[in-house]
């Protein structure tokens, strides 16, 4: 699946609901359709050499990011139920890109924490601090899993929420965002 990926979910991204392609590969309307092209992509990753052994990680934060857009949006849509999810993995430029047309971090997390108020606090609030919107679960620890990882493999990740986007490479950024997105947009650099 080596395709400019990143266009592709910004183009996803700006699509009129009635526009999404639901039979585009890219795609994944259920949490198990997901799930299979997950496994996919780390059957792939374990075949090149220089990610044998850290394909199951990598698999591990796109599964989190992933599995986020379908626990947090669950029953509540706004448009279109499900996530684009595509990849490239050629030796020269390996991304790896989901987003959502649900939520978004700030009104997922404002069911626990109404006092935030802006999209740049809920993500930093979401890559910091252990908190959930499945309250009284005891979650609220994926967003800072994948973090360490993006740090320690020297990844990269640019996470948009609304109005707001997160930077992680080395370094943790928070800026304001050129676009307002519905929802969650990642890209993932390895």
């Amino acid at each position: 699946m080596n395709v400019d990926a990143t266009k592709k979910v910004f183009e996803w991204m700006k699509n009129k609901p009635e526009n999404i392609d639901i039979n585009s590969e890219f795609f994944c309307e259920t949490r198990d359709v997901f799930s299979a092209r997950l496994e996919k992509m780390k059957n792939i990753l374990i075949k090149k050499e220089l990610f044998a052994q850290t394909a199951p990680l990598i698999s591990a934060i796109v599964g989190e990011i992933g599995n986020n857009s379908f626990d947090h949006n669950l029953g509540n849509w706004p448009n279109v139920m499900g996530i684009f999810f595509a990849y490239n993995l050629d030796d020269n430029k390996r991304s790896i890109v989901l987003a959502d047309r649900g939520l978004g971090v700030l009104k997922t997390l404002q069911r626990v924490s109404p006092d935030l108020r802006t999209h740049k606090q809920a993500l930093e609030t979401a890559f910091t601090k252990h908190i959930s919107s499945r309250f009284p679960e005891r979650r609220g620890n994926g967003l800072k899993f994948v973090k360490e990882v993006i740090k320690d493999k020297n990844y990269k990740l640019i996470f948009y929420s609304g109005d707001a986007k997160i930077i992680i490479n080395k370094m943790f950024h928070l800026e304001d965002a050129k676009e307002n997105y519905q929802g969650c947009l990642s890209i993932i650099t390895i």
